[in-house]
């Protein structure tokens, strides 16, 4: 019969002193007291494994951190373990694991592996502005959860001040990041469905202001008042011009660079980081477009871009140039904006009966046909031609004479 041990006290713990040798001293039930050579005191369960039958030994905590009562109650944790057929010790690797796996699996954790991958599909300055609106609204009460833990309940509180504010536009782009940074989660396994799947539906919808523009037949009065203007500069009434003509964003006509235009070919190839969709766009040169850069060339054919900055001749000119001078200089504010203009492009193309696909070809728009534009590469060149001619002309004849 095995001798019945004698149980530790918390006086006999305190008062056992260090010897050349390791002592241990047992309480039964596996719990026992290491006390070292140097002093130090340890508790330890000692247990025979469930699978294997061969004993380990598994570190508890140093005394008098932890006290006799407390390495007790461990030690009965660790029975029930056992008698469950579970290795105490395998248990608690396991539970390690999982901590660090929640620990890692955070909102934020999440977000920075999404926002790397979704950074080279769209330009700079929309990256910039989207992770900034999360860092602003979203990360300061969310980044530190787990993405288990996070439910639609608690983000729709999150987001309600925005809606009381008015910011719905804000909190629809926000509830597609949102969306997206979920979905990245569940395609890679830290979490099993996106919660917030629908959470866009339980907030006001956003009454839509369409931006100012004019119509076709107003062109006339338009260029009128953009050749009449006495305080704008020549290189502006240029670059307003030459956006109207090639129907582009504010920030792509601003930002032409000489590099790109290929006088051989007629066309000026906006490269893809340009441009809002990731994707190169050709535009073809009338004679027209070609007249607007002859007038530039001796103003900054030696210089990379196109519209040169006013205080810094090596930078493009502001991208907010052409509505800032359709606003003050030509006195349209509240009638027209600088994006206004591709409006009324497209306006005057398909009244014209232009084929829908080629306008919106012009435009740089994506197909809104899915399957069409997954097997379609073409951009429509050389369909586009006559077309682009035809809006530059029309422009020559509506302007001043």
């Amino acid at each position: 019969m095995p001798r019945p041990v004698t149980k530790l006290t918390d006086k006999r713990v305190k008062a056992a002193k260090p010897q050349e040798k390791e002592q241990t001293l047992s309480d039964g039930g596996g719990l026992q007291l290491r006390v070292l050579p140097s002093g130090t005191k340890s508790w330890q369960f000692k247990y025979k494994n469930p699978v294997t039958g061969k004993y380990n030994k598994m570190p508890l905590g140093i005394y008098p951190d932890k006290s006799l009562s407390d390495a007790r109650d461990d030690a009965a944790d660790k029975r029930k373990l056992l008698a469950n057929g579970i290795d105490p010790k395998t248990h608690k690797l396991e539970k390690k694991k999982e901590e660090v796996r929640k620990h890692n699996n955070t909102f934020i954790a999440a977000a920075e592996l999404w926002f790397e991958r979704k950074k080279p599909t769209v330009t700079e300055q929309h990256a910039s502005r989207e992770w900034k609106t999360l860092e602003k609204y979203v990360f300061p009460k969310m980044k530190s959860m787990p993405l288990e833990s996070i439910t639609a309940p608690e983000t729709i509180e999150v987001l309600r001040p925005l809606e009381s504010d008015g910011k719905h536009s804000t909190v629809k782009r926000i509830c597609q990041s949102l969306n997206q940074i979920m979905d990245y989660s569940v395609n890679h396994g830290y979490i099993q469905a996106n919660p917030l799947a629908k959470i866009i539906t339980v907030f006001s919808k956003n009454v839509v202001e369409h931006m100012a523009t004019i119509k076709p037949g107003e062109l006339p009065e338009f260029l009128k008042a953009l050749w009449g203007a006495p305080n704008i500069q020549n290189k502006t009434r240029l670059l307003i011009l030459w956006q109207l003509h090639t129907m582009t964003r504010p920030k792509e006509a601003a930002r032409a660079k000489w590099g790109d235009i290929h006088f051989d070919d007629k066309v000026w190839i906006i490269p893809a980081e340009e441009m809002k969709r990731r994707r190169a766009h050709r535009v073809p040169l009338t004679p027209a477009t070609i007249a607007i850069l002859e007038k530039m060339k001796p103003l900054s054919g030696h210089h990379q871009y196109i519209f040169p900055n006013e205080r810094d001749p090596h930078g493009h000119a502001s991208t907010y140039t052409v509505n800032a001078a359709i606003k003050r200089s030509l006195g349209y504010k509240g009638k027209l904006v600088a994006h206004g203009l591709r409006s009324v492009a497209s306006t005057a193309l398909h009244e014209q009966g232009f084929d829908s696909l080629l306008v919106e070809a012009c435009l740089a728009h994506a197909d809104e046909n899915e399957t069409r534009a997954a097997y379609n590469r073409s951009d429509y060149l050389e369909q586009r031609r006559p077309i682009m001619e035809w809006w530059s002309e029309l422009i020559g004849q509506t302007s001043p004479k």
